[in-house]
């Protein structure tokens, strides 16, 4: 028996098994900052920065989410995306995600612009080693996104976020 349980283990070890990827596990809802990176026209319209919550929910068996991050300031602007994510390990997921920007202050400038927008979203998410906390941070580019001359915004988000 012991000579049985031997060879069974020694078997388990030779043999070769493909090592691949597996998406961060879990979805999230987490806080930080959001930073405008662009200003609109020369009309008064300057980037603005405010504060960010973030939510992901994964889809186990596809390599899709659904976000929404919700920039909030003295004015709002929600960015509900789909996402195709590419894990890199483990712990850590890239993903490109498209959607929209819209804000909920009319005419106000918010780090997104001031009008309702296509939005695209990189990002990377990154799950702390024993713990059930997410880093994230990614970037919002949405077009047309200003009433006046209706060039594109920019921002970037980062927070920390907890798994459920």
């Amino acid at each position: 028996m012991l000579l049985g349980g031997a060879a069974l283990a020694a078997s388990i070890m030779l043999t070769p098994s493909s090592a691949t990827a597996q998406a961060a596990y879990g979805s999230y809802v987490g806080a930080g900052i959001a930073v405008g990176l662009t200003d609109g026209d020369a009309g008064g319209e300057p980037q603005r920065t405010s504060g960010v919550i973030a939510a992901r929910y994964k889809f186990l068996k596809l390599p899709v989410s659904i976000r929404t991050q919700a920039l909030i300031g003295k004015r709002t602007t929600l960015v509900p995306t789909i996402s195709y994510d590419l894990p890199i390990n483990w712990r850590t997921d890239a993903y490109l995600g498209v959607g929209a920007a819209v804000p909920l202050d009319d005419d106000r400038t918010t780090p997104l612009g001031n009008k309702t927008s296509f939005a695209i979203q990189p990002g990377i998410d990154y799950v702390l080693p024993n713990s059930q906390a997410v880093i994230f941070g990614n970037a919002v580019i949405a077009f047309d996104a200003y009433r006046k001359g209706g060039n594109t915004a920019a921002s970037i988000q980062a927070g920390v976020g907890l798994r459920f």
